[in-house]
């Protein structure tokens, strides 16, 4: 089956919004086996909001719309969607309630404005939305299926997930897809692809299908198969070989952090970590405490960006940054040391880099990053080269920086 998706507001289209949502409910609806025929992006009019529904609803069999719901005056998607569709806006008590509980609970005032959210399309199924104010929209015409939803991404994507993709499951008799992710960090997606070519051969021997999904300091291999849940085995196990060749590089699957990885590493063998930090600036420490409860293993952070603070905070020797300059190896060794003593924790990590763009010299250019990791019985730094792009240059930073430290729990190092 085909399906569309529309997005609807200015704002996606002056790139005020970045439109994230049509590339994840496309992402969603493919792990059906529906077919993504056209995602089309549209103003707040009347007259674009019809043609867009018209040519849809004339080329696929499902269409996915976002946006346009709101208590404003200029979120006509509702009204637009009556006139198409021949209905009228009838009050709906049930999803007044559910409104008026919205804001008793949230110890907010009710406006008159919110009361026009519980006025919808006489002749639609309601798809109530427990995450907000506006309601989702099921329309059928001639087998043919049209769903309106908000264009908030947390509230749409609650409304996907359990109300409208089990629905059209059920409605035009689709069978999911399956497939699984593994992470890798530390390796270009073209050395892996040279790394694991054999592998990759017999994969699609096996009628799998895989894709890299490269991001900033991580390559996702996802591996999908058409047949659904029966595939399941065959795709852990061909994951599982990876991850046996490759576990320096290999971290989890399906979207997990690194960090989250690290932690609980740090947890089961009952240790802690904490950083010095230079050109992250904090990057790390943030990243750790993103996951709950970190503070079972992640004890605290010294920003040093200035190198009297390096010197004041942890330990580092004027006469080593003078010599060697901030970005070294011996700095970053110091920092790592006396980090993980003035911190009392098992392990430090330890990092000083030029981000740039600025900053760079021949011996020492833009992206040159020194990474040191101390722990009980001793200190070791690596050097990395990044690109020249300051915030992918901390963003991979603070993805090696966990690696280090997840490759010498694992004793890979």
């Amino acid at each position: 089956m085909d399906a569309d998706i529309i997005t609807i507001g200015d704002e996606l289209l002056i790139g005020q919004t970045v439109n994230t949502n049509a590339s994840w409910i496309g992402k969603e609806l493919a792990l059906f086996g529906i077919n993504i025929r056209r995602s089309t992006t549209i103003s707040d009019e009347r007259n674009e909001i019809l043609s867009a529904v018209d040519e849809s609803l004339r080329r696929s069999d499902l269409v996915i719309m976002t946006g346009g719901l709101g208590p404003t005056k200029d979120d006509i998607t509702k009204e637009t969607l009556c006139e198409y569709f021949d209905s009228e806006l009838v009050l709906r008590e049930d999803v007044l309630h559910r409104i008026e509980m919205y804001f008793k609970n949230k110890g907010r005032e009710m406006l008159p404005s919110n009361i026009q959210q519980a006025e919808l399309p006489k002749d639609c199924i309601v798809l109530d939305n427990d995450l907000g104010t506006a309601s989702g929209m099921w329309f059928e015409k001639n087998g043919k299926v049209l769903v309106s939803i908000p264009g908030v991404p947390y509230e749409m994507k609650a409304l996907m997930t359990k109300k409208i993709l089990p629905r059209v499951k059920s409605f035009f008799s689709v069978s999911g897809m399956y497939h699984q992710t593994l992470m890798t960090q530390g390796i270009g997606e073209s050395f892996l692809a040279e790394k694991i070519k054999h592998w990759e051969d017999r994969i699609y021997a096996d009628r799998l299908s895989l894709a890299y999904l490269p991001s900033p300091g991580i390559v996702k291999l996802r591996l999908t198969s058409k047949k659904g849940i029966e595939d399941a085995e065959k795709i852990d196990a061909y994951f599982k070989e990876l991850e046996t060749q490759l576990p320096q590089f290999t971290y989890g699957k399906n979207g997990i952090s690194i960090f989250e990885t690290v932690g609980d590493l740090l947890r089961d063998k009952r240790k802690t970590v904490g950083t010095v930090e230079s050109c992250t600036a904090g990057a790390i420490s943030n990243a750790f405490v993103q996951i709950p409860n970190a503070s079972d293993y992640f004890l605290g952070s010294l920003v040093t960006y200035s190198n009297d603070l390096k010197k004041a905070l942890a330990g580092v020797r004027s006469l080593t940054l003078e010599n060697h300059g901030a970005v070294s190896e011996e700095v970053v060794k110091e920092m790592a040391k006396g980090g993980r003593e003035k911190l009392q924790v098992d392990y430090c990590i330890a990092i000083s880099g030029i981000a740039g763009p600025d900053g760079g010299t021949d011996d020492k250019p833009v992206g040159t990053t020194w990474i040191a990791l101390a722990f009980s019985d001793g200190v070791i730094a690596q050097k990395f080269q990044f690109g020249t792009h300051r915030g992918r240059n901390m963003e991979i930073s603070a993805l090696t920086a966990a690696n280090l430290l997840r490759k010498k729990l694992l004793g890979l190092i």
